[in-house]
């Protein structure tokens, strides 16, 4: 299968992530100093004037017949959504996508400038190898289903279990391993090194409950009609691919069964992490070694690794034992042709797209052959990309002014869990021993990785998609038993983004993000505040969330609460739940459980932003820029952030599995427990945007 190993992502990501996005391969190209990377002489150039404008808050923008206490999402937001519908190539529109659609503008000169280049080597050579080949549409489509008939050979003659297993593991160390996660990541009882991790995978739907719930059965049989036009589509005959289709939705079921589903993986972090020796593992699933697959991967044995979700484990053994090869034969062939749908002909992309982007988001249209390239190329060599991009996209003084922001914004957060009053002393001074230890990453890496090993050519786009796809596992791989290198970042500069990882206690500011309306170097304090000020105190919030509050200093999973105190932090959080279950999103309430823990951290972040600002701005005349108050601006730039168009598809998927509120309650979520919110837009209790005190909820 062409499909990115699942490689676990225990890092809890900030913001809503763009659609369809998932973790970035962390790549580069050499082992140079990013400063002076960001700072030599570059040949590259990029022309402003070909690029979509920022977007920024406007106060023309604001909807004057809608009362901010009542509707505060309506008039910051109102006007501006109504007249920015989706485009036809999304299914969401807003603040994120305008900056991405930057973002992406600039990648793409600079991939045209790099293809230009045919003596080109470095980062250059392999971004310009992956552009030259994408483009080519005419040898592409020439090539049809070619490039992967070798792969379905090998799938065609597996007979018995023992033949399953054996290409389970050659795909696997290809990089191509579909049917569960396997990767490094830090141990979390020893967060300085590096441990293999499995975990579940296997399904084509977005979670369990699509297998399984009544409601979810237009969507399903959808999903069986997709994987029956696949599978004809690689040459098989039309009422053979029907039946084979129905094999395949009974495979995924098990599995679904046997799986955990987005809101208890992402609300149990310890879901993650089951130590076991490759003995223990190997009598778990005894038709699957363990001892064999580690060997078959390069990875040297190990006295322990994380089987997360044995139960998944287990059942896959049971179907290498009891399931007809002919169905296992069905779901791999299904999945190596599906999975490299995007880089095979039209016939593939389109019928791909249809599915995925069309039937289950509810996009009207597939993005241009030139942007789904550059998702390959973000995909398989973000950093190296992100490595020219910091050249022309990022300034100096940007990371200046962020660092004081970010210092800001930590010695506010110390003052708010200093006067907490619901913890006791004992907590909160291994809370303040957590934030003494936080790290900040801003732009770009101060180290860039190197791609020493991968071979890529003007020959084939798949074939440098396969070759960087196991460049990147074995990559990933040879991480297992050694130190984490805190040098790396889990996105790359030009992602419009940032994260919180708890393993490393580190927030990550990407360079693409620091742009209106999150960033302006010159732009007032009340601005930058509201936007990146919020995330940057979100981020820092991520670290006391019900999930990375489990997290201690030094990155390692420990319990550093009283139980007094873990019993009153959870009483709170009770509260949150039962304010977002409340929100109703066209029908269907926001599961307040999934999204706890960005609620948490928007709680936290903007209230941690708005002590930063009031303490940056003491003794400064309120300059009341046209006819707004600094704290109103503050608060409308907040939900500026958030204003975001959804189709009805992309939200119905989000609902069911993205950890993030829809983006209108984030713009009045936080705010409406804020007396300061109510004091800017002298709102008086009983408005909706003013909760009252049994309601209102204050953590961090």
């Amino acid at each position: 299968m062409i499909r990115k190993p699942q490689i676990l992502l225990l890092s809890l990501a900030v913001t809503a992530a763009l659609a369809g996005c998932s973790k970035k391969e962390e790549t580069a190209a050499s082992a140079t100093d990013a400063t002076a990377a960001a700072t030599e002489p570059a040949k590259l150039t990029l022309d402003e004037s070909k690029l979509p404008p920022v977007n920024r808050f406007l106060v023309t923008d604001l909807d004057t017949s809608k009362n901010a206490c009542t509707d505060f999402g309506g008039y910051v937001n109102g006007k501006w959504l109504e007249a920015n519908k989706i485009p036809n190539d999304r299914t969401s529109w807003g603040a994120f996508e305008m900056l991405d659609e930057r973002s992406t503008g600039v990648q793409h000169q600079l991939a045209e400038q790099a293809a230009a280049d045919k003596n080109a080597t470095g980062v250059e050579k392999i971004v310009g190898d992956l552009w030259s080949t994408g483009m080519d549409e005419a040898k592409i489509n020439a090539q049809g289903i070619d490039p992967i008939k070798g792969e379905l050979a090998a799938i065609d003659a597996l007979k018995d279990k023992d033949a399953i297993v054996g290409y389970l593991r050659s795909s696997a160390a290809k990089g191509q391993n579909g049917l569960f996660g396997f990767g490094a990541e830090a141990d979390f009882k020893n967060s300085s090194m590096n441990m293999a991790y499995a975990s579940q995978g296997g399904l084509g739907l977005p979670d369990k409950e699509y297998y399984i719930k009544a409601e979810n059965k237009a969507k399903l049989d959808a999903y069986q009609a997709h994987i029956a036009k696949v599978l004809e589509l690689s040459g098989v005959a039309a009422a053979d691919a029907a039946e084979q289709a129905k094999a395949v939705i009974a495979f995924e079921t098990r599995l679904a069964k046997a799986s955990k589903s987005s809101e208890e993986l992402s609300r149990d972090v310890s879901l993650y992490y089951n130590p076991v020796s490759l003995a223990d593992a190997d009598k778990l699933t005894p038709n699957f070694s363990w001892t064999e697959f580690f060997k078959s991967q390069g990875v040297a044995p190990q006295e322990k690794f994380s089987l997360a979700i044995p139960a998944f484990h287990e059942e896959v053994s049971k179907m290498l034992g009891d399931t007809d090869p002919a169905a296992w034969r069905s779901y791999l062939r299904f999945h190596t042709v599906d999975s490299a749908a995007p880089y095979l002909s039209d016939a593939f992309a389109n019928e791909n797209f249809d599915f995925y982007n069309k039937t289950l988001r509810g996009q009207k249209e597939i993005k241009p052959r030139w942007k789904r390239v550059l998702g390959t190329i973000e995909g398989q060599a973000g950093e190296a990309l992100g490595q020219l991009y910091v050249k022309v996209a990022f300034p100096a003084e940007s990371k200046a002014k962020m660092e004081t922001l970010v210092g800001n914004l930590r010695t506010a957060l110390k003052a708010r869990i200093e006067n907490l009053s619901w913890m006791s002393a004992e907590t909160k001074q291994k809370a303040i021993a957590k934030w003494e230890t936080f790290t900040p990453k801003i732009g770009y890496p101060d180290k860039w990785r190197e791609w020493n090993g991968l071979a890529t050519s003007r020959d084939s786009y798949i074939g440098n998609v396969i070759a960087a796809t196991e460049f990147n596992y074995k990559w990933n791989l040879g991480k297992v038993g050694k130190p984490v290198d805190k040098t790396e970042w889990g996105m790359s500069p030009q992602t419009v983004n940032a994260y919180y990882n708890p393993l490393q206690n580190e927030i990550v500011f990407p360079a693409a993000i620091l742009q209106p309306p999150f960033f302006d170097a010159n732009a007032p304090d009340e601005a930058n505040y509201g936007g990146i000020g919020a995330v940057i105190g979100h981020e820092m919030t991520h670290g006391y969330d019900d999930q990375g509050a489990r997290f201690g200093p030094t990155g390692n999973f420990e319990n550093w609460w009283s139980e007094a105190d873990a019993k009153g932090f959870s009483g709170l959080t009770d509260k949150l739940i039962q304010q977002f279950n409340e929100y109703d999103a066209n029908g269907t309430k926001v599961n307040g459980k999934l999204t706890l823990g960005e609620n948490i951290a928007d709680l936290g972040g903007l209230n941690t932003a708005y002590d930063a600002m009031k303490k940056a701005t003491d003794g400064v005349p309120d300059p009341k820029t046209d006819g707004l108050t600094r704290d109103q601006r503050f608060f409308l730039n907040w939900a500026t952030v958030w204003r975001r168009n959804f189709t009805p598809e992309e939200l119905t998927v989000r609902l069911k599995t993205d950890p993030h509120a829809p983006a209108n309650f984030r713009a009045i979520g936080t705010p409406s427990n804020m007396p300061a919110f109510a004091a800017a837009f002298s709102c008086k209790a009983g408005d909706p945007m003013v909760r009252g005190d049994d309601k209102k909820v204050v953590i961090w």
